[in-house]
């Protein structure tokens, strides 16, 4: 019974990270300054908010999540098409100067966290739907959205780590790289609205 609960809430956390995940190649891909630390704090933020949001849904239960579940997914979108847009137009800005003045893309632990913002907002629902979860309780929530947190971070690591070595093909054409990265938030953002219009 326990194994079966654990089970279920691993797949809901492989499934909940597959937004941080997308969004964590798009990092790996135009970061230019990327060091150990900077790796590792990005699937660490994208873990931490999948884990914090559902534990956030499920402590405040039905009574938060009406209010939310109305506009989450307006949320998401506003944020993801923010930060993609930002990063199209910026790319077409550094376009359009001579090689000589073009800039990278630094790593920007805002830009990440508004990300894992963004990236984790239906996990509130996911945490409201664990109320019904047989054998959830207050005390075992816990254990249960750290599998949900590890499973996320796991991933988007391996989401990082896959985005650099795809980065490289790119060489010099980093912002080449960067419309793509854009791109795929915003396609990211458009997914989780229709996903929640629907």
């Amino acid at each position: 019974m326990l194994w079966s609960v654990v089970v279920e809430v691993f797949l809901i956390g492989v499934a909940l990270s597959m937004d941080a995940f997308a969004v964590s190649i798009c990092n790996g891909m135009i970061y230019s300054d990327l060091n150990k630390r900077k790796i590792v704090s990005m699937p660490l933020v994208f873990g931490i908010f999948q884990a914090v949001m559902p534990l956030i849904g499920f402590f405040l239960g039905y009574l938060f999540i009406e209010y939310i579940e109305a506009f989450d997914h307006w949320i998401a979108f506003v944020l993801l098409l923010f930060i993609g847009g930002k990063m199209i137009f910026d790319s077409v800005r550094e376009m359009r100067k001579p090689p000589e003045e073009i800039e990278v893309k630094k790593y920007s632990f805002g830009e990440v966290m508004l990300q894992g913002v963004a990236t984790s907002i239906d996990a509130l629902a996911v945490g409201v739907s664990m109320l019904a979860m047989e054998g959830m309780s207050a005390y075992n929530v816990w254990g249960y959205v750290a599998i949900i947190g590890v499973t996320t971070f796991c991933i988007s690591l391996a989401g990082v780590i896959l985005g650099i070595r795809v980065g490289k093909l790119f060489k010099n054409k980093a912002n080449v790289a960067q419309i793509i990265g854009g791109l795929v938030l915003i396609g990211i953002g458009l997914k989780i609205l229709i996903e929640g219009l629907l």
